[in-house]
């Protein structure tokens, strides 16, 4: 350790909340119990922090994803030993499969009766060990510091992702000197953020070679602020754009060039695009089996240049011709560079033919849907109109099953950090505190939470977290009654038995009276023609969070689909909205 600053002798509790403060943390989502309690009491005194009093420490992890997401910033959540830290491993799991900055701090029993079975005891560090980016256990004060500002570099650079700091109940309760580390040696820590420039060059020849390319835009181009540079690159090639899940609104929705999401519930252009290219640009995208659907039928004829700053996702799935480890930024920028330098010396690419097929099977087969015979409402007309009363400039968080997919394709998203979601885990629960933390973090702009009945049930008691702290987010519930997905799957694989699956959520629980016992504006919506006059009430209310018990029609599917385990050559696509279909014609 270098220069560094001294304030004198402390508790290891002073010292762990100085240097969240000189992390520039500013806000922390957690719930106070033994191991963490010293900790607790300094924060009380501390006016940079804002500590928001959740009601359960899934929350506080989940409410940390949604204000890293939104915001860029590290999120934090804090929980004490046992139980407390154990139910912070869902959403540090989430964080770590979905490229999430966070960082969790732990309460642990006091050094001595590490390993004794004391009470509230688990070795979180152990649990966490799998699904966190690094973690730590501190047993010496005055290690503090320097493990702070390791866990927030380590969670913030690179792939980015959830750190854990386990801190003993002794470590905080001893006397220490207090020294802010003013750089950091981490000799087994380098990511490589700039691309080599001889893979560049590879990339750019292949490029040039190709007539069916297609831009494999993933998350990667999200957490590394690239959406700029990735439309610059899009638009001076021409290739055609696809954004998986996780990078929703890395790539406007409206663009000409942009064909959707890919994958199991993805556009038929998009899978089309994927399936029947002969170059794929993966930028920050992993090859993921909701993607690629059957990994051996997937772009039988494509070569790929994979793009990722984590070496280790490279090749993992699908064999790269090109690999170049960096930053998605530094990579399309120097990618740019050289693609521009070609064509000022006469050398482009030629791709018209397949980009005007590629517009032919988009306009031939949109996503949409049927509206019920009944006159019951529709849940993609639901989200179809809050997309376009909330606009692009809310920010939309989800929880998973069919609303989530739902909003991936009926919102429309024009700018990054607006879609959050639960990508790579599939966390139902996600949507109300990752709204919560979004809307902390970015509190002027409007956030809606799309839930469904099933997720909203997991983690709903987080609107008395944010009716009490004056977090007012918006939630939308797709009520259906069901596990929607779930039954989704029971409708078209296990011949309509509905095993477990009906929730029984029109009746129990009244959603509406839920909300206002918690504190919020509850509205219930069950008519086509009163969607947009309740969505625009819902946004004229901006002092105290607002429920919305939308009561969808049960039986609405997501299309389009590719079954589980089956090729992205079997996609699926509902009859009543193209009877004509036929995967033949891609």
């Amino acid at each position: 350790m270098s220069d560094s600053q001294s304030h004198g002798q402390i508790t290891g509790a002073q010292s762990l909340i100085k240097s969240l403060e000189a992390a520039g943390v500013t806000d922390i989502f957690g719930i106070p119990g033994g191991a963490i309690l010293p900790a607790y009491d300094p924060l009380m005194d501390s006016t940079a922090i804002r500590h928001i009093l959740v009601r359960h420490e899934q929350g506080a992890g989940h409410a940390a994803q949604g204000y890293a997401a939104a915001t860029g910033r590290v999120g934090v959540c804090m929980a004490t030993s046992g139980p407390g830290a154990t139910n912070l491993v869902t959403p540090i799991a989430d964080a770590h499969m979905d490229s999430v900055p966070m960082v969790a701090v732990t309460g642990q029993v006091g050094a001595k009766m590490i390993g004794t079975d004391a009470f509230q005891e688990a070795d979180i560090r152990g649990i966490t060990m799998p699904i966190t980016k690094h973690n730590f256990l501190v047993t010496d004060p005055a290690a503090i510091p320097q493990t702070i500002a390791e866990a927030f570099h380590i969670a913030s650079t690179g792939r980015p992702g959830p750190v854990l700091v386990d801190v003993a109940k002794s470590a905080l309760e001893a006397q220490t000197d207090f020294r802010w580390p003013t750089e950091l040696s981490l000799p087994g820590y380098r990511p490589v953020t700039h691309p080599h420039a001889k893979q560049i060059r590879e990339a750019a020849k292949l490029i040039l070679a190709a007539r069916k390319p297609v831009l494999y835009v993933g998350g990667g181009v999200i957490r590394s602020v690239a959406a700029k540079e990735l439309r610059e690159l899009a638009e001076f090639t021409g290739m055609p754009v696809v954004t998986t899940l996780m990078a929703r609104g890395a790539f406007p929705d409206s663009h000409p060039q942009h064909l959707g999401m890919p994958g199991m519930h993805g556009t038929v252009a998009a899978v089309a695009g994927l399936q029947k290219s002969d170059l794929i640009i993966s930028l920050g995208a992993r090859f993921d089996d909701r993607v690629t659907g059957k990994l051996d039928s997937f772009a039988p004829n494509a070569q790929v240049i994979h793009a990722d700053i984590d070496p280790a996702e490279i090749g993992k799935n699908r064999h790269a011709d090109v690999p170049i480890v960096g930053d998605c930024r530094a990579v399309i920028s120097d990618l740019l560079e050289v693609l521009r330098a070609e064509a000022a010396a006469g050398h482009t690419g030629d791709y018209e033919g397949w980009v005007a097929f590629l517009a032919g099977v988009k306009s031939r087969y949109p996503v949409g849907y049927d509206t019920p015979a009944d006159g019951s409402l529709a849940p993609q007309y639901v989200l179809e109109r809050l997309g376009r009363i909330a606009g692009p400039d809310t920010i939309y968080t989800a929880g998973v099953g069919q609303h989530q997919m739902w909003a991936a394709h009926f919102i429309g998203y024009e700018n990054p950090n607006t879609w959050l979601n639960s990508g790579g885990l599939g966390t139902m629960g996600y949507s109300v505190p990752a709204a919560m933390g979004a809307k902390v973090g970015r509190p002027d702009a409007t956030v809606w939470a799309v839930d469904g009945d099933g997720c909203f049930q997991m983690t709903n008691q987080e609107l008395a977290t944010c009716a009490i702290n004056d977090i007012p987010i918006k939630v939308a519930v797709i009520n259906n009654e069901s596990l929607g997905m779930v039954r989704q799957w029971q409708t078209l694989f296990y011949n309509g038995r509905y095993s477990n699956t009906d929730l029984h959520s029109k009746r129990i629980p009244d959603f509406v009276k839920l909300a206002e016992a918690y504190g919020c504006v509850g509205l219930a919506c069950e008519k086509p023609e009163d969607v947009d006059a309740t969505i625009e009430k819902a946004m004229e209310i901006n002092d105290v969070p607002v429920v919305v018990d939308f009561r969808v029609h049960r039986d609405a599917m997501v299309w389009p689909m590719v079954a589980s385990g089956t090729s992205n050559d079997d996609i699926k696509y509902a009859r009543d909205l193209a009877p004509e279909f036929d995967k033949d014609d891609l």
